[in-house]
């Protein structure tokens, strides 16, 4: 197996996507209180949440570790196609990236911060972050690409 050469520059996107991830929650920790929400539009708002579970919500009562481990082994796994794969590499970063920025909250807090609010109605999406937001557009990515090479 050869190093790929690209690796660091899909390195550094994830890093991005770290640093994004953890710069806007930080923000929200500072600048609001828990459960608070401010109105930006007719459909979303910033608020100030907490996420002990996975996806969604799910599996709260699981507590952080089994996420933690899961999240360490996953980030082995990714940096390692990052570093002598040859595809999806964008995609790849972006999960990298956004794995990393919610488990370094379950690893400090024990919960994962989430702000951004969409919803019609009353009817919320639950809320979630720039992490999540990486995950989702990486996840997708790779379905396209797998669907385009079928």
């Amino acid at each position: 197996m050869s190093i790929n050469p690209s690796a660091k520059k899909y390195f550094i996107i994830s890093i991005f996507v770290f640093a994004a991830d953890q710069i806007t929650k930080r923000l929200i920790e500072q600048k609001l209180h828990l459960y608070e929400s401010i109105p930006v539009t007719s459909f979303f708002n910033i608020v100030s949440a907490r996420n002990r579970g996975s996806a969604f919500g799910m599996f709260q009562n699981w507590g952080n570790m089994p996420f933690i481990v899961i999240t360490v082994i996953v980030l082995v796994i990714i940096a390692g196609l990052l570093i002598y794969g040859k595809k999806d590499l964008l995609p790849l970063s972006l999960i990298l990236g956004g794995a990393a920025g919610n488990m370094t909250g379950r690893i400090t807090t024990g919960s994962v911060v989430d702000f951004l609010d969409f919803y019609a109605g009353r009817y919320h999406w639950p809320a979630f972050n720039v992490a999540d937001m990486a995950l989702t557009c990486g996840i997708g990515l790779m379905i396209i690409s797998h669907f385009r090479k079928s």
